[in-house]
């Protein structure tokens, strides 16, 4: 018989990645670096890759500039733009003490995706100065991932960078978010036999993570009359006029959701909800116990505020729900962006996409809802892969790519199974790299934590 883990257990447990990331972080100086891919078989080698060498190819792409991508790096190289403004739970802290987020996202990028990616946090907070150097460095990179941007600002420069760039960007805290957060309700939905056009759903949150899952679901097949969402000041209905001058996106919410014009705050929201999807302040206490004892029986709980959900999952389940989720690798049922966002990517640079769309994202959460279901069979504590399941990340990848080219926005074309083949071999590549620079000790060991 398992042993029961006590509350003092769990919560030791979710403070130790913050202590020991303490430990590792000046230990390592960073998470990432730059690595040759190229041969040197000794400097005369270098006539080849620089001067005079290098001449060639540089000629060859001011007469053919789409041969970029054959004499460079750039068709797998994406830039992790922020200013710092809103970084996970902790706000506004700058471009520098966002680093750390950065570097860890283009790890990732890399080990799960096969992506060479760079942190580029601007010290700057005016959205056109941002607009402006994103346009400018565009010609070194594949793609352009936006991250952890204040509202509203972050709605006009994804906007403005989607019209005006030739390559796709994103805004991982929008699309990522919302694709994988409809594949753990897929799946969810599934396990507790509740149909997506019948469910009743509070969202507590109306950042642009929550505005954005909103629009996805919705496009999935949730009822937007259905859809109750919450701010700092209550629900959001069609007698909040002054967000029509002040907030453009909360308004279009007041407008297609909440068909029962309900008026409150989070409880009001919440009663008689099948599903609740909470991206609002770090937790715990922002959601309480008994506000979740309002929903109806076979609860789903989606918090997945960061560092700390908005109710410790423990705590959700004592009060009734069934399936409870939250933004964390270390409990059961991470809904959390890193799932989507190296496959998302991988599959559209490998097709060249010219951006990436709605459609692609719910075609990425139908896949990773698809993995988990055929690769070990859904349950309470397992609705998504987890990410050392690396082959949810190619199988991701090739439903994106195949999906933009059917949609027509695709440069290059290929079959299901060669987009497939052509992840593996990009991120196969990418781990064993590592594990390679471990065994040798070329990354030195971590230190005991």
């Amino acid at each position: 018989m398992t042993e029961k883990v006590t509350k003092e257990e769990l919560l030791a447990k979710a403070k130790k990645p913050s202590h020991d990331a303490m430990i590792m972080h000046p230990y390592y100086k960073g998470k990432i670096g730059v690595m040759s891919k190229c041969v040197v078989r000794d400097v005369r080698d270098f006539a080849i890759w620089y001067t005079p060498g290098v001449a060639a190819p540089c000629k060859d792409i001011q007469a053919n500039p789409e041969r970029v991508y054959e004499h460079t790096n750039k068709g797998n190289m994406v830039a992790v733009v922020s200013d710092g403004t809103r970084v996970l739970g902790l706000g506004d802290i700058g471009a520098e003490a966002s680093i750390p987020v950065m570097e860890g996202k283009a790890l990732l990028f890399k080990y799960l995706g096969g992506v060479d990616a760079f942190p580029v946090c601007l010290d700057t907070k005016d959205p056109d100065l941002m607009i402006q150097t994103v346009k400018l460095i565009q010609p070194c990179f594949g793609g352009i991932n936006l991250e952890d941007i204040s509202m509203p600002k972050c709605f006009r420069i994804l906007d403005t960078l989607r019209k005006e760039c030739h390559i796709p960007v994103w805004h991982d805290d929008q699309q990522g978010t919302a694709a994988v957060t409809l594949a753990g309700l897929i799946n969810a939905l599934k396990i507790v036999g509740k149909r997506m056009e019948d469910v009743r759903i509070a969202m507590v949150g109306a950042g642009a993570s929550n505005i954005r899952i909103a629009h996805v679901i919705m496009q999935a097949g949730i009822d937007p009359q259905k859809i109750i969402m919450c701010d700092s000041k209550g629900t959001l209905h069609k007698g909040r006029k002054e967000l029509e001058s002040e907030f453009k996106e909360k308004w279009e919410m007041c407008l297609i959701t909440n068909g029962n014009d309900v008026r409150g705050s989070i409880p009001d929201a919440m009663k008689g909800a099948d599903v609740l999807i909470a991206l609002s302040q770090p937790g715990p206490d922002v959601i309480k116990k008994e506000w979740i004892q309002l929903m109806n029986k076979e609860s789903i709980v989606f918090v997945c505020a960061n560092p700390i959900p908005e109710i410790w999952p423990w705590e959700a389940k004592e009060a009734g729900a069934r399936i409870v989720a939250t933004g964390r690798s270390d409990f059961p049922n991470q809904v959390n962006n890193s799932l989507g966002f190296p496959a998302i990517f991988r599959g559209t640079l490998d097709v060249r996409a010219s951006t990436i769309t709605d459609e692609m994202c719910i075609e990425a959460a139908r896949a990773l809802a698809e993995f988990a279901e055929k690769n070990r069979g859904i349950s309470d504590d397992y609705l998504l892969p987890t990410m050392d399941e690396w082959e949810v990340f190619p199988y991701e990848a090739a439903a994106v790519g195949m999906k933009a080219i059917e949609q027509g926005i695709a440069k290059l074309k290929f079959t299901r199974d060669e987009l497939l083949e052509m992840a593996r071999k990009r991120i196969r590549h990418s781990r064993e790299g590592i594990e390679l620079l471990m065994k040798e000790g070329l990354i030195p060991p971590a230190p005991q934590v």
